[in-house]
């Protein structure tokens, strides 16, 4: 008999009433936001005109060490939530390791991402203020998802920019947008002026998460009634923030079972996920009371912390945000048109390229043809078909319990599985018939000499 279940599941009486914030536990804080015109940390009043008021204290907060979770938000949580801690025994008799290999699975639910837990924090604020809309940008689609339906349930209208490469390859997570109602373009477009002029600097692109971030906030900050605000799905603190419950529900998982892990995988593009999973572990990290292994793994063709520098970047490719001291390609690069679109960002989230910089984790990247590969193998042996983005974390783990293979080491391994992939099945088709290719930015395309 195993002592450990497939599936450790929470009550809702566990799920957790408080968001944890990473940069309260940070002696050495995140660089803050600057204002490109003032050259300025930015202020709150600069940032209520771009977001939510109440989610404008909450990137400003660096001493809160927890913030509530309100009573709308935590009911609305408990529609997909708590989601479960999964023991993948399959895959670790398949890869013959003494780890041990457990993944949080946040595909639950209609969006299929975690990307609601944010959603909903965010699209709540708006209703709360009074505003008649918000703005966003989506990747591969599941943050615009998730936003539909948080705006849905709330009643908030909703406009998405979706980045062009994913609004051609996944029309059905478009139609399921519009079955939430939400209004969907794909971006660059002729819509903005700063689309229009993306276009006309870059014929033919595929677009990218920085040129519909562009677009966006122009759409939001033009709206002469100032009704409208941005909202977005990745980087910012205050996404982290609502993000924290996916780590201290793992947290609570683990502790159930006398767990605690040795080493902790993720998926990196802006940083939601992997902040969200790594909030409680890291907290522990900075204050000395455990010390686990933290990998980052992002897509060889999109190699943001590998292969980036620390510096202060715009956030957008038409270079109307705030400037954020984080790990960059630079604003102006275009990724190919990898089939992870959510890790299609030419930045990384501030808190994590700070506690990256400070050695707290490492970081990894792959082709997409090595991801996809462990893809199909975690679907046949575990039975879920998961996210581009999640295979990501996948192939890490998988890399992470051969090393303990090697070394007989019984390590806990802990890993984010994202969400689920039967939007992605144009790229699994691709790479089943041998058609998917692999490209890996040159150093003169990330502006390296």
């Amino acid at each position: 008999m195993k002592d450990v279940p497939y599936k450790v599941y929470l009550t809702e009486a566990e799920m957790p009433e408080k968001w944890l914030n990473i940069k309260a536990f940070m002696k050495d804080k995140p660089a803050p936001l600057i204002n490109p015109a003032t050259k300025q940390p930015c202020t709150k009043e600069e940032l209520c005109n771009v977001f939510c008021e109440e989610l404008a204290e909450q990137e400003l907060n660096s001493t809160d060490e927890y913030i509530d979770i309100p009573k709308p938000i935590s009911d609305f949580y408990k529609l997909y939530r708590p989601s479960p801690l999964i023991r993948a025994y399959g895959l670790e008799e398949y890869l013959g390791t003494p780890a041990e290999i457990y993944y949080k699975f946040e595909g639950n639910n209609t969006s299929g991402s975690h990307k609601l837990n944010s959603a909903a924090a965010q699209i709540y604020y708006a209703k709360k203020q009074g505003l008649k809309a918000v703005t966003t940008e989506t990747g591969a689609g599941q943050w615009g998802t998730a936003l539909a339906m948080a705006g849905a349930h709330f009643g908030m209208p909703v406009h998405v920019y979706m980045v062009k490469v994913s609004y051609e390859q996944k029309p059905f997570r478009r139609n399921v947008m519009n079955v939430y109602g939400a209004n969907v373009v794909a971006s660059p477009s002729e819509t903005t002026e700063a689309g229009r002029r993306i276009l006309k600097e870059h014929p033919g692109t595929n677009g990218s998460l920085g040129c519909a971030i562009s677009e966006a906030v122009e759409a939001a900050v033009s709206d002469p009634e100032h009704k409208t605000r941005y909202v977005l799905g990745s980087v910012l603190d205050q996404v982290l923030l609502h993000q924290s419950v996916i780590g201290l529900e793992t947290k609570t998982a683990l502790d159930k079972i006398g767990r605690k892990p040795d080493v902790i995988v993720g998926c990196a593009g802006g940083g939601s996920n992997l902040g969200g999973l790594i909030a409680p572990f890291i907290a522990e990290k900075l204050q000395g009371k455990s010390n686990p292994r933290i990998i980052a793994v992002e897509p060889a063709s999109c190699p943001s912390f590998t292969r980036g520098t620390y510096r202060y970047d715009f956030c957008d490719t038409g270079k109307i945000c705030p400037q954020a001291k984080m790990y960059t390609l630079g604003c102006d690069f275009i990724p190919s048109a990898n089939h992870a679109g959510g890790l299609r960002y030419h930045g990384m989230s501030p808190v994590l390229s700070k506690l990256y910089d400070d050695k707290y984790m490492e970081a990894k990247s792959y082709t997409q043809t090595e991801v996809f590969e462990a893809a199909v193998t975690f679907a046949k042996i575990e039975g879920t078909l998961p996210a581009p983005e999640s295979s990501h974390a996948i192939k890490g783990a998988i890399d992470a319990a051969l090393e303990c293979k090697k070394t007989g080491e019984k390590k806990v391994i802990v890993f984010g599985l994202t969400g689920t992939g039967y939007f992605d099945l144009k790229a699994y088709d691709e790479f089943l018939s041998g058609k998917m290719s692999d490209h890996i930015p040159t150093d003169s395309e990330i502006g390296l000499k």
